[in-house]
């Protein structure tokens, strides 16, 4: 289930609701190019700005959207465990193959405090989660010592790495049980994190070239060390200023001018992206032949 390029879905909002006719035609775009799993509500999916009753109707639909042909891990964190305990069990209940799990942000629990917070999420609902640790968005890490501690609970089935520190990845990767996948949370370090036993990617940029970043993966998965590293290089402009300002600004509006999506609507405090910003995109885009006309 936790292999190759897994995509982090954006969140289409059209007149301030989701548009669910650019969201099935995303999910169905994903499927047919190759993609290997699907995350709503994640961070790429804006899932700090949907209502519960929007998270779990993104969640229903991606499942319904995806018809099993491919696995979807559904977003399900939250600094409150008691609700990413109630999250986890829709997720189990709408259908989903699994949870994402962030570590709780804002309120900085202590590594004791994180391993406890998992703890009790795998005690409440018998379902595979994987474990999101992102330092930069939460203002806590996962240290190698207590990731090893949290994936030796049942139902951690992997781990999503973005903290942007390699040598942490090697470490956890060292001394957790080879059963718990690594992927990285990170699109420029994709081949670093293959090279260090990774197996695979949570991928943003996978929203706008899914059918490159599933070759990337195939391709080392494959052996085809060369080839893989290739793709790796030819991507990592068009990665780069997906992060210019803060994800998903750059995204949607990368999908929207790829004529991808009807329209790149955020929800504030996400904004549109600064003039200098979007023109370096737009022009980055066309080098890519990405626009649309």
């Amino acid at each position: 289930m936790l292999q190759g390029a897994i995509t982090a879905l954006i969140t289409p909002f059209r007149n301030g609701k989701v548009d669910e006719k650019s969201f099935k035609s995303l999910i169905a775009g994903q499927i047919a190019a190759g993609i290997d799993g699907l995350v709503p509500c994640g961070t790429t999916g804006e899932s700090a700005t949907l209502s519960h009753e929007e998270h779990k109707h993104v969640v229903e639909f991606t499942v319904k959207a995806a018809n099993k042909k491919v696995p979807v891990i559904a977003g399900a964190g939250s600094n409150n465990t008691a609700e990413a305990i109630a999250l986890t069990k829709h997720a189990k209940q709408a259908g989903a193959d699994a949870a994402l799990h962030i570590t709780p942000y804002y309120n900085k629990p202590t590594q004791e405090g994180l391993y406890q917070h998992f703890a009790a999420i795998t005690k409440a609902v018998k379902f595979p989660i994987v474990v999101y640790n992102i330092q930069g968005r939460t203002g806590v890490n996962i240290t190698p010592e207590t990731m090893a501690r949290i994936v030796e609970l049942p139902q951690v089935v992997g781990i999503k790495e973005a903290s942007g520190d390699v040598a942490q990845m090697a470490a956890m990767k060292a001394i957790c049980p080879k059963r718990v996948a690594l992927l990285s949370g990170d699109d420029s370090l994709t081949l670093p994190v293959l090279a260090i036993g990774g197996v695979g990617v949570i991928s943003v940029l996978s929203n706008l070239m899914p059918a490159e970043v599933a070759a990337l993966c195939r391709l080392w998965r494959e052996g085809k060390i060369e080839e893989a590293k290739k793709t790796y290089y030819y991507l990592f402009r068009i990665c780069r200023d997906l992060f210019l300002e803060t994800n998903p600004i750059m995204l949607k509006t990368a999908l929207k001018l790829a004529g991808i999506i009807a329209s790149d609507e955020r929800r504030l405090p996400l904004c549109a992206p600064q003039a200098g910003n979007l023109k370096k995109l737009t022009d980055t885009l066309q080098s890519y032949g990405l626009l649309k006309g």
